[in-house]
């Protein structure tokens, strides 16, 4: 069977689907698989296997077998943990084949064939009887079906299906509950993320204030949960409005039901402010008294001692609909809306002298449909996209290096997608200004999107918009006219990694007829940086795990690494670095220039050299990220704001992914403790607009 991948094309800055050999989908899978960091989620598994122990010892007493039922058991080892906590038997259920087959290798690696059957269906394909997949009905239902939200992995269709037909009436569960809580928070930033903010200029002829089409303004966004590692957001860039408090908890041990519903509950702010974001994560008892208990909670909730790093499960960002302005100690009420795998969030303010009654009036105002975007934005851009565009230091840097090569007389062309530069460029005097916004994302065009900010601004008549790509550019578009100052961010919907926005070089050589001569391009150039550094926790996720928890899982790591090695482990991966703090071991080195004056050479661009590394530490990998030079010292940078000499702690551009080359061999470096060097040899291949790298300690 052939498997269609989807992957960003850099020299035309649309998606395309490349045919792969069937054994890809498996690698991809397995390659990017969280299951490395499951397996060195310590807290997790120390808390599974006693609540594992427990329950197994419950129905023991009872002078019951216990028969035990593992739904998604990845790896093999919860059930691992279940017979030898004495479990009768195990039925354990992989859907993902690769996967089966590796559960079955591992339970028979650590000897419990006789005790574990891996099954390989889907839950709810499970038959149950003298010839089924089962034999009779399990007594402990023991599953790790979550997500960040709880329940967008369809946890809780897999359990209403397992209670009807899979379980007995009244068995044990592991875990036994979870519990969602929130609290209520202003935050400047996190705000940003979702919609488009009004930005103030300094032009010409005084100030200008551009603002979003009021479709965008009162737009809900869309339903997808914004999970991050909220431990990594400093505390001064959010202010808590309410207490933490409990939204909604599931029962696993009774039948569970998907069907969409709400909750609701009273709030009184502890402070005033603007009620913009709902924080969210969730805990689960491993028992039904809450005695083993495994906790989201972030920092701020949880004393810090007792944090435990995971990137499988984070904290939830939820937008409200709207800003509410809220008064310390006024009557308020927050409802969750859920349906089988997403939740969402309202916040309605209690009537002057409200009772009962009126409370059961309030449940009809509650929206059961979830969040549907009507502005298109929250289909082209991503939540940081919008912080990106909010970012008014940013923008105050292209306004500085626009003013330094617009000209009353100049014929300005942008080529990125969903920019301001257009405006700013009009704003600044420039005499015509047209615009092409190249990417495609299925049915998503930005045109509409920016047809109707440009209406919301007035600014129809001044701005063109040209709905062609760059290679069928016409002079007719440009009223025959020749192009004197061509600008980009440059950033393009469909680059995944850093180097993927040079697809505007691309572009500058597609539209190469059309420029004047003496054409003055903004961005001039770009290069591309790298470092070598030590991540306090992301190297987990590439980790091997060996043993855990007592059993061997090598067979997994093997998996993993074969996996890297078909194709992964030679291409850098797009990581938030903002989330994942690390510490520099080398200098920042600039490793290739781009020279956008020019068109995209035929001959690829090579460079090799060594990083000399200056701190001892443990190297896990390099990160790379571009740094675009706008004008005479006039530079973005998508990856590195700063660097703390002594130490080496980096802060990176919250706006973007910066890439991460994880090397193979991290144990070899961390014994080595005098300086040494990292070699590199990267490669552009300007046929592909790809870079392929290889690093040697």
């Amino acid at each position: 069977m052939k498997t269609f991948c989807g992957r960003a094309n850099p020299t035309t800055g649309s998606m395309e689907w490349l045919e792969e050999g069937e054994d890809y989908d498996y690698h991809q899978e397995i390659a990017r698989s969280r299951y490395a960091d499951m397996l060195h989620d310590k807290d997790r598994n120390v808390k599974y296997y006693q609540g594992i122990r427990a329950a197994v010892s419950r129905v023991k007493e009872r002078g019951e077998k216990a028969i035990v039922l593992d739904i998604g058991t990845g790896t093999g080892l919860l059930s691992m943990m279940a017979a030898s906590a004495g479990a009768d038997f195990c039925y354990a259920i992989e859907v993902f084949k690769p996967m089966a087959n590796a559960a079955v290798k591992i339970v028979e690696k650590n000897g419990f064939s006789d005790k574990i059957k891996v099954i390989n269906k889907h839950s709810t394909e499970v038959t149950v009887g003298p010839d089924g997949d089962m034999e009779c009905r399990a007594n402990i239902l023991v599953t790790e079906l979550f997500d960040t939200e709880l329940i967008g992995e369809g946890a809780l269709p897999t359990y209403e299906h397992a209670h009807k037909y899979l379980v007995q009436e009244g068995c044990e569960a592991v875990p036994h509950r979870a519990t969602v809580y929130v609290q209520l928070v202003e935050s400047k930033r996190m705000w940003s993320w979702k919609k488009l903010l009004p930005v103030h200029i300094e032009a010409e002829d005084g100030e200008k204030i551009l603002v979003p089409p009021s479709e965008m303004e009162n737009c809900p966004g869309v339903p997808s949960v914004c999970d991050i590692q909220l431990n990594q957001m400093p505390s001064s860039d959010f202010s808590t409005l309410s207490d933490v408090v409990t939204m909604f908890s599931v029962d696993f041990s009774k039948p569970v039901q998907s069907a969409s519903t709400y909750y609701r509950v009273q709030l009184e702010p502890v402070k005033s402010g603007k009620a913009q974001i709902v924080l969210s994560w969730w805990d689960i008892d491993m028992d039904p008294l809450g005695m083993i208990n495994c906790t989201m909670a972030p920092y701020w909730v949880k004393s810090t001692s007792a944090l435990q790093w995971r990137d499988h499960w984070m904290q939830c960002v939820y937008f409200l609909p709207r800003e509410e302005p809220v008064l310390q100690g006024e009557k308020l009420y927050l409802t969750a809306c859920r349906d089988e795998y997403s939740v969402w969030y309202n916040l309605q303010k209690a009537r002057e002298g409200e009772n009962k009654a009126d409370e059961e009036e309030h449940k009809a105002d509650v929206p059961v449909e979830s969040p549907v975007c009507r502005c298109r934005a929250h289909l082209l851009w991503n939540r940081p996209r919008f912080g990106e565009l909010n970012d008014q230091n940013r923008t105050h840097q292209y306004i500085k290096a626009l003013r330094k090569v617009l000209k009353t007389d100049s014929v300005c062309l942008c080529i990125s997608d969903g920019s301001l530069l257009p405006v700013l460029a009009h704003y600044l005097g420039a005499k015509q200004v047209q615009c092409m916004h190249p990417s495609r994302i299925d049915l998503y065009h930005p045109h509409e999107l920016w047809q109707a900010f440009l209406k919301a601004n007035h600014l129809e008549d001044n701005i063109k918009i040209i709905e062609a790509r760059p290679e069928l550019l016409k002079p007719s578009h440009l009223e025959d006219k020749k192009i004197s100052v061509l600008v980009g961010e440059p950033f393009f919907t469909t680059s995944l990694l850093p180097w993927h926005n040079l697809y505007f070089w691309y572009a500058r050589t597609a539209v190469s007829t059309h420029l004047a001569s003496n054409v003055t391009v903004l961005p001039q150039s770009a290069s591309l940086h790298m470092m070598i550094v030590e991540f306090q926790d992301l190297w987990r996720i590439r980790s091997p795990c060996g043993i855990c928890e007592g059993f061997d899982v090598r067979t997994m790591d093997d998996m993993i690494k074969d996996s890297l090695n078909f194709r992964e482990s030679k291409e850098a991966e797009p990581h938030p670095l903002w989330e994942y703090p690390c510490k520099s071991l080398s200098d920042p080195q600039e490793v290739l220039t781009f020279d956008f004056t020019k068109a995209v050479p035929q001959h690829c661009l090579s460079t090799e050299g060594s990083v000399k590394l200056l701190r001892k530490g443990k190297s896990h990998g390099a990160v790379l990220w571009m740094e675009y030079h706008l004008a005479a010292d006039i530079s973005v940078s998508t990856g590195l704001m700063q660097m703390s000499n002594e130490k080496g702690n980096c802060e990176w551009n919250p706006h973007c992914k910066q890439a991460v080359y994880f090397f193979s061999s991290v144990i070899e470096s961390e014994i080595l403790s005098d300086p040494t060097a990292v070699t590199y040899t990267i490669n552009f291949d300007t046929k592909t607009g790809e870079i392929a790298m290889d690093f040697k300690l």
